[in-house]
């Protein structure tokens, strides 16, 4: 890793700020005051602030300029998300909008289905859905139901029940899943409009009220012949490429919603007071406060870590192969990025109503709100379990195929690990030196896990998911870890807030290397025993070897310029 090209908030460019700047001044002048009318459903107005999006640009930032889109990177594209996600009725009808259908009409579309479609979604005018779920293949969407034949007139019709679709009772135009003669697993361009379309009542939701979601009825409606999406029989590109983007992205509006209810409990803490005192000002509170913030400062790290990524395999391309290739190769970290996103976005909440007391329990604090619409976040996109398989089963099936060195690598630290002259690990100088061994030692367990389990279950790994979530756990934490720690030095070289980038980067480290032996004991003892097992902790603990940190101290750090900033530290 060269820490260098490892992308940062920090290295945000002035375009991308006044993105941020235009994003910021739509939700807080004209979204924010609206949640009360869109929790009472009133969609007339949902689509006016869609169409006030798309006067801004917020719904084309990766749209072609010759569809009416602005054409910008991943980064803009993240920026746009993580704001929106203050107002999380609206940034899940922005998300159905811009990632749902848009994307997958960028991608896959020809060059007619552009012309016809993207200018109008892209300006707000019609209302895009996307229709992958059924009632019996929620996680397992290729087993969906819902068919598509060919009549004698070359148009196709659809039968088939939808459902959970966000934006479902408004909507114009649907990417709608289905196989073709039972059997091919097919994407559609379907409009509200055609014969036999409908929605169906409005979902009584936990959280979320402010957005539609309704299951989208298709009773043998009719769709034209030239409005299948992609290839016939290729239905699973269209939408594995769109969840990949949406998981990103998903991460992205986590690490918005955590910066906007830091920023709401530190004004709490520091305004109310018990004992005399601001409730700020006491250890329990501090501790809160700055782990909060370092966790948010991990996964901040590594969402736009994974956007430059992207952007530098992309090169300035904008080209829709390119983008669905650009994703795939990606697909890891952006299930990185869902699963760490929304699981601290959770626990941000949760400490936030724990801060605010009886007052975050009750709707006339934000904190009830927030709380009640971030849990669906974990189900959204692939549920968390879902994405723990792929990340961990994507690393091993390249593995297999020789696209990773992953099977020599591990093999190789077996022999290290294994020989009784092995070296201790040693740290490597500069800022954050021993932080950055125990990431570098994260990985070496992540071999050590992945390895044994290769070897102990052979092809039959992909049945064994408790191994493979734990694997997934380790790696989340490793790319967590790595990102964190390589923009802290990066900080701490350009001489920019470096106590603060240095102490959040070394309270998640020192967290996350106890989660990291946690996972890997639980998953060491699930596959050897006796001798054999005993070994594997010993070189287990060779690997490791944390040094003890004092964290109260640093947690404290973050939790006063928190509070005296009254918001999200790097904000």
């Amino acid at each position: 890793m060269n820490e260098a090209d490892v992308f940062s908030p920090e290295k945000l460019t002035d375009e991308h700020r006044l993105m941020a700047q235009t994003t910021d001044e739509f939700v807080d002048k004209e979204v924010l005051p609206s949640l009360s009318r869109l929790e009472a459903k009133d969609w007339e107005l949902a689509r006016t602030l869609v169409r006030r999006a798309g006067e801004l640009g917020l719904l084309g930032v990766n749209v072609p300029e010759a569809y009416g889109g602005l054409d910008l990177d991943k980064v803009s594209s993240l920026i746009v998300a993580e704001r929106i996600a203050r107002a999380a009725s609206f940034a899940t009808t922005y998300g159905g909008q811009a990632n749902l259908c848009i994307l997958p009409i960028v991608l896959f579309g020809t060059p007619a289905q552009k012309e016809r479609y993207l200018p109008r979604l892209v300006s707000g005018e019609l209302v895009g859905a996307y229709a992958l779920s059924e009632a019996g293949s929620g996680s397992d969407a290729l087993a969906a139901r819902t068919r598509a034949t060919r009549g004698p007139d070359g148009q196709w019709r659809l039968t088939g029940e939808k459902m959970w679709i966000t934006n479902g009772g408004f909507a114009d135009v649907i990417i709608v899943f289905a196989k073709v003669d039972g059997e091919q697993f097919t994407a559609f361009i379907v409009e509200k409009a055609f014969p036999g379309v409908s929605a169906g009542k409005e979902e009584h939701k936990m959280g979320l009220h402010g957005s539609s979601t309704t299951p989208i009825l298709l009773q043998d409606a009719v769709v034209p012949a030239d409005n299948v999406l992609g290839e016939i029989g290729k239905g699973h590109k269209v939408a594995l490429n769109t969840l990949n983007f949406g998981r990103f992205k998903l991460g992205g509006m986590g690490v918005g919603g955590c910066r906007t209810a830091i920023g709401d409990a530190a004004r709490y803490a520091a305004q109310r007071r018990q004992f005399g005192q601001p409730i700020a000002a006491f250890g329990a509170i501090k501790h809160k406060l700055g782990e909060m913030t370092a966790r948010t400062y991990a996964v901040e790290s590594l969402v736009y870590r994974t956007a430059g990524l992207i952007d530098a395999a992309l090169a300035g391309s904008h080209d829709g192969a390119a983008v669905a290739q650009a994703f795939e190769e990606y697909a890891v970290e952006a299930s990185i990025a869902k699963v760490a996103g929304t699981e601290t976005l959770d626990y941000v909440l949760d400490e936030n109503v724990q801060i605010h007391g009886g007052n975050g329990f009750v709707s006339d604090y934000s904190a009830e709100r927030y709380y009640r619409d971030a849990r669906v976040n974990r189900i959204f996109e692939g549920t968390n379990e879902i994405n723990r398989l792929l990340i961990s089963g994507m690393l091993i099936r390249r593995a297999v195929k020789g696209d990773l060195p992953l099977i020599a690598a591990a093999r190789t630290l077996q022999d290290e690990l294994l020989s009784p002259a092995a070296p201790a690990p040693s740290s490597s100088g500069g800022a954050l030196s021993e932080e950055m061994r125990v990431v570098q030692a994260f990985k070496k367990v992540a071999l050590m896990v992945l390895g044994t389990a290769m070897q102990t279950y052979g092809p039959k790994l992909h049945d064994e998911q408790e191994i493979l979530g734990y694997a997934a756990d380790i790696l989340i934490d490793t790319y967590a870890g790595e990102s964190a720690v390589a923009r802290a030095r990066g900080a701490v070289a350009a001489r920019r807030h470096a106590e603060l980038h240095e102490a959040a980067a070394r309270v998640f480290v020192n967290d996350a290397a106890q989660r990291v032996e946690h996972a890997a004991r639980n998953a060491l003892s699930a596959m050897a025993e006796g001798d054999t097992l005993r070994t594997l902790l010993a070189a287990l603990r060779r690997v490791l070897k944390p040094v003890p940190l004092n964290t109260v101290v640093l947690r404290r750090q973050l939790a006063d310029a928190t509070v005296a900033r009254a918001r999200y530290i790097l904000d």
